[in-house]
Order: structure tokens, then sequence, then C-alpha cells
């Protein structure tokens, strides 16, 4: 039979989600910088996370994390000791979870996946970080270019950003498009305070033969190391020639040169088109997001 009961003191479970979390992104192929930066941004942010011991005979066996966030709830972490494994104690925390979430408010119940577990695989998929380690970075097809983007360029940029974010939310599954309204001014806020002189952000645009082709904003220093895409954006008109591949070259080149060796994207589930340009350009899976709603 399995147990659950909520610990006062975490400390122990930290210590072990913390060693858990740092060799998924070793084993990924991040440098320790990288890594141990990844995992302070976690520690922060599962600081509040209420845990519960997974228990079987009296004996502890592993633990689930959970936090409420706003009308979303997460699972930060459910471990179960190998050794216990395929007992039932898995889905027994995960149930445990869900009600919790339940219970706190909120409407949907996420995790943050490493590796295939099938006790999730009933979650849609709602994002992927995609990354690749650059060596030589890709080149550019003949004719396409690109260049910062200008002061009077970024307003109509920042709108159209904003629009795409809330489309790209909303067909993810699991917000309302006023929730995803919410999300996405609060994380242009938290991203852009200073929006298009924010330190460390880059804005491009690409053009191929004197027209304008698609834009791009990157994140050089994410990570140590590590530049983030926020977006690499073809217009929709110029879509099937072979530029979305371009931008990510642009990408790569961009994140070279300002000193990083790996590339970073977010792809929200649904845009399958974007999965398999990042596959075939070479980009693995770091993790998945995967959500549930809750209803009754």
């Amino acid at each position: 039979m399995t147990e659950l009961s909520i610990l006062t003191d975490t400390t122990s479970w930290r210590e072990g989600a913390e060693q858990r979390r740092l060799a998924a992104y070793r084993r990924a192929g991040f440098a320790a910088p990288a890594a141990e930066a990844s995992v302070a941004r976690w520690l922060e942010r599962s600081a509040g996370a209420t845990v519960a011991e997974v228990r079987a005979g009296g004996r502890p066996v592993g633990a689930v994390a959970v936090v409420a966030d706003g009308d979303e709830g997460r699972i930060e972490e459910l471990w179960i000791d190998p050794a216990h494994a395929g007992a039932g104690h898995g889905e027994a925390a995960r149930g445990w979870a869900e009600r919790w979430c339940a219970e706190h408010g909120t409407t949907s119940c996420g995790i943050q996946l490493f590796a295939p577990e099938p006790l999730f695989d009933a979650y849609p998929v709602r994002g992927q970080n995609r990354v690749k380690f650059i060596g030589t970075p890709a080149a550019l097809p003949d004719g396409v270019t690109y260049r910062p983007m200008t002061e009077t360029e970024y307003p109509a940029w920042r709108r159209a950003e904003d629009e795409a974010y809330v489309f790209d939310i909303v067909r993810a599954g699991g917000l309302t498009r006023e929730q995803a309204q919410e999300k996405s001014d609060a994380d242009f806020a938290r991203l852009l305070p200073q929006g298009r002189r924010t330190p460390g952000h880059a804005f491009v645009v690409l053009e191929a033969e004197e027209r304008t082709i698609g834009t791009g904003w990157l994140h050089h220093g994410f990570l140590p190391g590590v530049t983030y895409g926020y977006s690499l954006f073809i217009e929709e008109h110029e879509r099937g020639n072979g530029y979305g591949r371009a931008a990510m070259a642009i990408g790569e080149q961009a994140a070279v040169a300002a000193g990083d060796t790996a590339l970073m994207f977010n792809v929200f589930g649904g845009n399958e088109v974007a999965m398999n340009l990042y596959t075939s350009a070479g980009f693995g899976v770091l993790f998945e997001y995967r959500s549930v709603e809750l209803g009754g």
C-alpha cells in the first residue's frame, strides 16, 4: 500500500532533486556552469513547493513536490526510487498531486519531463525545449542576411510578437485567451523591462534580396555559454522557401558571434511544423512540458 505524507523539512528532498536535475542537464550535454545556473533558477522557482514523501511498508520510496501558480498547478518533481518502480507508487503520487492542485484552485496540473515517462503519457504536450550545441554554425543560403532591428521597427515587432505568443499559448492548450494574454503581458514585462535596450537581448531583421523576410529575438548569455532564442519568425508569405532553416542558421551564427556555444528554443505543443524543422536542423529535445486540465 502506498502512503503519502507532507514533509515539514524538505531539505533532504531538495538536495536529492538538485542532484537529479543536474545529472539530467549533464546527460544532455550541458557544461557544469550552464547546468548549475539552470538548476539554481529551478531551485528558486520551486522554493515554496509542498513536498510529500511517498512511503510503502513504512519505508520512504520517493517524493512528489507541487506548487500552485495562479490557475496552473505544477509538479516540480515526481521521483520514485528505481528499486520500487512498477509497484503503483508513481500512479498514487500523481493522483495525490492532481488532487492537491485541484484543492488549491488550479485548473491544470503540469510537469517538466527530461525523458519519456509512461506515467504521463495521457498528459498532452504543451511545449518542448530544444537545444543544439554548436561546433561550426550552419551556413546561410546565398542572398540571406540579417541586421540589427531599428528603434522605429521595434514597436510593430513587439505588437506582432505579443499576438503570436498569445496564439501559440492558446493553440498549445490548457489556457484560455484571457489567461494567455495575462501570461504574455507578465512575461514580456519580466523579460524586457527596458524594451529593446534590455541588456543581453538582441533583435534582428532577416532579409533576402533586400526585402524583409522575418525577425529574431535572442538572449545571449541566458545561461553560461547558452543563447536562448525567444523568437525566430519568418513572414507567412515567405514560408516554404527554406527560410525557416536559414533563421536557425542565423540564430547559430549570432550565438557564436556573442561567444556562446549552444542555442536553445521553446516550441509550443501543436506546432508540428516547427518541431519537424528543429529536428531536421539538429535541435534535440531537452525536456517536454506536459499538462492535463483538471475537472470536477
